[in-house]
């Protein structure tokens, strides 16, 4: 372990920080900065005029990221968590709080949190602005089953899915005030039409001018949504592209497709970071916490800690496994359900899947499954190359509603 001499600490809030510098013989500098440019420029000149050979920061919300990106590649930052070290009894004011964190950084006694190289900060947050689309696109979706369910039309109770192709179907006869029977008779699938008694009973109250006002808009919202989802696929597999391997051999497991798998990379990082899966695992939060009295050891939910995006991913997976027909995974899941009911089975599974996935992404193997011997096949053209060509884009960015044109030479818009 390295001894420092001179180290900064620094107490951040969102609209300033404050900066304690203290070395080993006594000497104690305070300031403090704004958070826009100007200051976290200035913060940094200070530092390095002051010989500083260490910076320690706390993780305080997302206020820390400006001041590691303004400080990264020009002197050593470590972001402490924020959980180990702000029960401190003693220090309420500011100027405590990073006199503190210097004195502990000084010591040594900071255990640095994970902090991400920039590119792969990048996908990561690519991938979250995905999901955040996603979960938004479900809230319209939602917002539409409730509007349906006012006017007495159970059409989700007949089809599996409103919003596939038979269910807009009839959703948009239904706003546009198309006659029943005559949405009844050209059906676009011909085996539901089977269906067309419980179709007419289902949808025969029809929608009222609220209604269809509301469920209008709600679709051009989730047209606009889908549209910025296909634009932000294309720039998370041209960003991907150089992690192809990892992607094969993550792809290769059951219930992981292409988003699935640039997920779970991007929320883990290096995985070579973590010596065992249990490492992992306890990282992602998906390990019982413990609780001992005496001799009495008492296991209860797990922890939940670090990032709450790679457990629902992964939680996922597990769901789209245990609906698999047969798989030594599957048998593992039911077999914990009979003991511990379906929630516990299936976070039990999601922690097994990434257990098995850091085994192997460091032996660089394909999944093979223990009853069928053998692993999910892959289809290359869905993992990203390393460069993705012009026509590709050109095809994402009209699928996605855009119209594309061809700019003559010294043409002005």
């Amino acid at each position: 372990m390295e001894n420092l001499n001179i180290v900064c600490g620094a107490d951040i809030h969102k609209r300033f920080l404050v900066a304690t510098i203290l070395s080993r013989d006594s000497i104690r500098h305070v300031k403090r900065f704004a958070m826009t440019i100007d200051g976290l420029s200035e913060f940094r000149d200070w530092v390095m005029s002051k010989g500083c050979e260490r910076v320690a920061v706390e993780s305080t919300g997302r206020y820390w990221v400006p001041v590691y990106s303004i400080l990264e590649g020009t002197i050593e930052v470590i972001v402490a968590n924020a959980y180990k070290i702000k029960h401190i009894p003693g220090r309420k004011t500011d100027l405590n709080d990073s006199e503190w964190i210097a004195e502990l950084c000084l010591n040594n006694m900071i255990e640095p949190s994970r902090i991400f190289p920039k590119e792969s900060r990048d996908l990561k947050n690519l991938t979250r602005a995905r999901e955040s689309y996603v979960n938004e696109l479900t809230r319209e979706k939602n917002r539409i089953h409730q509007a349906l369910e006012s006017c007495s039309i159970k059409l989700s109770s007949v089809l599996s899915d409103i919003f596939g192709k038979v269910g807009c179907y009839i959703l948009n006869g239904l706003l546009e005030g198309k006659d029943v029977d005559d949405l009844l008779e050209n059906l676009p699938v011909n085996r539901l039409k089977k269906k067309a008694d419980q179709i007419y009973d289902a949808i025969k109250g029809g929608l009222d001018s609220t209604q269809i006002f509301l469920i209008q808009g709600s679709l051009e919202h989730m047209k606009a949504i889908q549209k910025r989802i296909d634009v932000l696929d294309l720039e998370i597999r041209r960003r991907a592209a150089s992690r192809r391997d990892d992607l094969a051999i993550l792809m290769s497991f059951p219930g992981i497709g292409f988003t699935s798998a640039v997920t779970i990379l991007a929320e883990i990082g290096n995985y070579r970071d973590f010596k065992a899966a249990e490492r992992l695992a306890s990282w992602c939060g998906l390990v019982p916490s413990v609780y001992q009295s005496a001799d009495k050891l008492v296991t209860g939910c797990i922890t939940k800690r670090g990032s709450r995006h790679i457990r629902w991913i992964l939680v996922e997976v597990a769901h789209a496994i245990a609906r698999t027909k047969n798989s030594e995974l599957k048998r593992f899941f039911l077999r914990i359900r009979a003991k511990k009911g379906y929630n516990v089975a299936i976070v039990a599974l999601a922690r097994k899947v990434l257990c098995i996935i850091h085994h192997l992404l460091i032996n660089r193997e394909m999944y093979e499954d223990g009853v069928t011997r053998k692993g999910k096949s892959v289809v290359l053209d869905e993992i990203p190359s390393a460069q993705i060509s012009l026509r590709e884009m050109i095809n994402c960015l009209v699928n996605a509603g855009y119209e594309v044109r061809k700019i003559k030479s010294g043409a002005r818009e």
